[in-house]
């Protein structure tokens, strides 16, 4: 009993350690991301999330301002300021860049032709010639500055002050919103028809629908578009619209639909279908008054899968709505905001936490069903 109960321990420690494991996967990225979304860019650029409550050390560059030059004693001088940041500090400073902290601040550099530079801890610099500087490019300086962590809002205000943000956002909920009740609806029947109703060919389409589970989006795409567009032209329906990318997500998310659903109506009580048989109920009114209502945690596990696939989803969008700026869904704006080489991280972390807000609300929302949803009827079949 003793060697039992060890092993149960061991088991149970594993498990909690597992469980652990992937929660901190899931949760750091997570955290670092949302951070960064409220760092400032500059630093942002040049430093890592985890280092964001700490001062940092950074290598810039500024500019002398030749046209600020004025004449002293017998020389002429140049002064400004390299930064604005009241709380930065210069830690050191350089005139060439292969020695970019070759002096300390307060320190005088010669930077030969008889031209002096200083450079002070609150950034403030002068440069002192023996002849006038005005009409030149101003020289560099390149300083270490200790900058403080700097929290903002800016990048939301950029991503949502965006133009045509609102009208992407519209865009999606007018794309997801269809895209996760329409295949709700026929997988809730067809799912019915599969577990209870007796006729020929069931398990031929129980197999085929298992099948379709592993068929990859991309493979399908272009022979489903290909086959609307030939349908839309005889009756008269455009090849990019609405209707398209809503009966493409029904027909991507269907398999996975009728599968989940038919397992669980399928592991509902014998006793109360018979019954109600018994009774003279047809089976659409026992689909309609039995079924579906104790079919809702099914229906809203699926419904969180099917809205978060079809509100991130970038790939059928633009196949089936196209790039035009009207018909832009969220995730295809924002990735316009990026721009072609991606570099813009300020902007990246502040449109992920954008884009799932609603997906989160939806998940939170429906959470509790969707382990019930998942497990209900994964023994018993039908």
């Amino acid at each position: 009993m003793a060697s039992v109960a060890g092993r149960r321990s061991a088991l149970t420690w594993a498990v909690h350690l597992s469980v652990l494991l992937l929660v901190t996967l899931w949760t750091l990225p997570t955290a670092g991301l949302l951070i960064s979304s409220f760092r400032d860019k500059d630093q942002l650029a040049v430093s890592g999330w985890w280092t964001a409550l700490f001062t940092a050390n950074q290598n810039l560059t500024g500019r002398a301002d030749p046209e600020s030059e004025v004449a002293r004693d017998g020389r002429f001088v140049i002064t400004g300021k390299l930064f604005d940041d009241e709380t930065a500090k210069v830690q050191a400073f350089g005139f060439r860049v292969q020695q970019p902290a070759a002096f300390q601040p307060g320190e005088v550099a010669d930077m030969g032709d008889g031209k002096l530079l200083t450079v002070t801890g609150d950034g403030t610099y002068e440069i002192s010639s023996p002849v006038s500087l005005k009409g030149e490019r101003g020289d560099r300086i390149f300083y270490t500055s200790a900058i403080p962590p700097r929290f903002t809002l800016d990048n939301y205000k950029e991503v949502l002050g965006s133009e045509g943000i609102g009208r992407a956002f519209l865009n999606s909920l007018t794309v997801t919103i269809p895209a996760t009740v329409i295949p709700i609806l026929i997988a809730a029947f067809a799912a019915y028809a599969l577990a209870w109703m007796k006729f020929p060919g069931r398990a031929l389409i129980i197999a085929v629908v298992v099948g379709l589970l592993v068929v990859p989006l991309q493979l399908s795409l272009i022979p489903l578009l290909t086959m609307y567009n030939s349908i839309g032209q005889q009756l008269g329906i455009p090849a990019k619209g609405y209707v398209g990318i809503w009966l493409a997500h029904t027909g991507f998310g269907l398999p996975l639909a009728i599968y989940l659903l038919r397992n669980y109506i399928a592991g509902l009580p014998g006793e109360i279908i018979e019954s109600a048989k018994v009774d003279g109920a047809s089976d659409f009114d026992i689909f309609r008054k039995i079924v579906l209502p104790l079919s809702f945690p099914a229906l809203a596990s699926f419904a969180i899968f099917q809205f978060l696939w079809v509100w991130n989803d970038l790939l059928i969008a633009l196949v089936f709505l196209g790039p035009q700026k009207d018909e832009l869904v969220l995730t295809g704006k924002l990735v316009n905001l990026l721009g072609s080489r991606g570099g813009n991280w300020e902007i990246l972390t502040a449109s992920a936490f954008i884009t799932i807000i609603v997906p989160l609300t939806v998940f939170f929302t429906l959470q509790r069903y969707l382990v019930r949803g998942l497990l209900a009827g994964s023994v018993k079949g039908g």
